[in-house]
């Protein structure tokens, strides 16, 4: 994906000028300019294929050839685009902006070492400012690729602060009725209703990639985070989860296989643990996007509420690409089920349905911001004892915020996150709204 927000940055003619020739063929320089107009309109297909159908004519014209790399690129044609650019640059050695899109090329094809030294010449051309920090962020890109086939440790350190309307997710009515009672009236204690409070957080988390060979790899996770409320401290909670199995890549796929460990607490007591497996299989038809179907299955406990005890499986996939404009945008579903454990409880257990979506917009080279919300919608397998109805939960959340890199490895987010549950359960009906800051730091 940042292969193709590097390209959007030289089709707006930030980074370096593509200098088309004078009117030695007029006819064919009116092809080459229409050619990068229909790539600039996001036409690429159209342009690539009608330079494609006169390339044994026109191969050898610098012109020509910085406009088919470009094209080629823009398809995916990165082979192509690797002889047309190398052909530009015979002539002409001084073409900034064909070096740069060879660089991209070739690191599409996964040679990581050319492509860092066609980018780092291109960076010495002297080009604008902001191509350059472009051009840094591609050979940090690489950096990363190069890493992600040896084995490496990586950590960060996090703290936020923030205001919660709703921290024990209660319903704002404390005067609840219940049928089971003949409809008596009952009044929940102060901590059963909606409580708001600032609190503060910290976190940390390691993760490490053992690799035996090229296309396998041993993985494993490490991750834990506090967060601690200013005035009802009841509801302090924590969080740590553990993760270790295997990766395995063949040519676009990727599958991977994890046993996982969790732990949820509050006020320092035990509320959920849980233990599992989860497989994933990770397609990338092209450099911006990729398909990720997964498959989780997991046992949940509850510590000194053995009732609740369930078998979670959930099946889903997700969709995430790039466009021209820069703007990444994501999208997925799932379904699952959690089954209860215990007999004669069928109202705990429920079926689940949810869709995910999301869209991230590069403000500049340091800012990002981000939309993404979420539904799920929970139908629970018999009458509630005490409210005598089959539970229906239908839960919707929005998440607004932006992300800045002050420094290299740096990253401050303030975001505002609404959460909404409607239910026929009047205790389970709430809604809350948190407004957070989080300032991170990867090693």
């Amino acid at each position: 994906m940042f292969a193709k927000r590097f390209s959007q940055l030289l089709l707006s003619g930030c980074a370096c000028a593509l200098w088309l020739a004078g009117p030695a063929h007029a006819q064919a320089d009116a092809l080459v300019r229409e050619s990068l107009l229909l790539v600039e309109q996001g036409k690429s297909q159209q342009a690539f294929a009608q330079l494609a159908a006169v390339e044994t004519e026109r191969a050898g014209d610098p012109d020509f050839d910085t406009v088919l790399g470009i094209a080629a690129n823009e398809t995916g044609q990165f082979t192509r685009a690797v002889f047309a650019l190398e052909r530009v640059l015979t002539v002409q050695p001084g073409n900034s902006r064909a070096r740069a899109e060879l660089g991209r090329a070739l690191f599409a094809l996964g040679d990581n070492q050319a492509a860092r030294q066609v980018l780092q010449e291109t960076k010495r051309d002297g080009i604008p400012p902001e191509a350059a920090r472009k051009i840094d962020e591609f050979l940090q890109a690489i950096d990363r690729n190069e890493e992600a086939a040896r084995s490496s440790i990586k950590a960060y350190v996090e703290a936020g602060i923030g205001r919660d309307s709703n921290i024990n997710s209660g319903p704002s009515n404390a005067n609840v009725a219940v049928p089971s009672l003949g409809g008596l009236v009952l009044t929940l204690d102060r901590t059963g209703v909606k409580l708001k409070d600032s609190f503060y957080s910290v976190g940390a988390g390691v993760s490490g990639r053992f690799v035996i060979d090229p296309r396998l790899s041993l993985i494993a996770s490490a991750s834990g985070n506090y967060r601690f409320n200013n005035d009802y401290n009841d509801f302090d909670t924590n969080q740590f989860d553990l993760s270790a199995g295997g990766s395995y890549k063949i040519d676009k796929d990727e599958f991977t296989v994890a046993a996982q460990i969790g732990s949820f607490s509050a006020d320092n007591r035990g509320v959920r643990d849980q233990r599992g497996v989860v497989g994933e299989w990770t397609h990338r038809p092209e450099a911006a996007s990729q398909w990720s179907t997964y498959l989780q299955m997991s046992t949940l406990r509850y510590p000194g509420q053995s009732l609740r005890d369930a078998e979670r499986f959930v099946l889903g996939t997700s969709y995430a690409t790039a466009f021209r404009s820069g703007l990444l945008a994501f999208g997925g579903g799932y379904v699952g089920t959690e089954n209860e454990r215990a007999a004669n409880v069928p109202h705990l257990g429920h079926h689940l349905a949810g869709l995910r979506a999301g869209l991230q917009q590069s403000v500049n080279a340091d800012v990002d911001v981000f939309a993404n919300m979420g539904y799920e919608e929970r139908r629970y397998g018999g009458a509630d004892p005490f409210f005598l109805v089959t539970r229906r939960d239908k839960q919707t959340s929005l998440n607004l915020g932006l992300t800045w890199v002050p420094f290299v490895n740096w990253r401050v987010t303030p975001q505002l996150s609404l959460l909404k549950t409607d239910s026929n359960i009047a205790i389970s009906d709430f809604s809350k709204r948190v407004l957070s800051v989080t300032v991170r730091k990867d090693f």
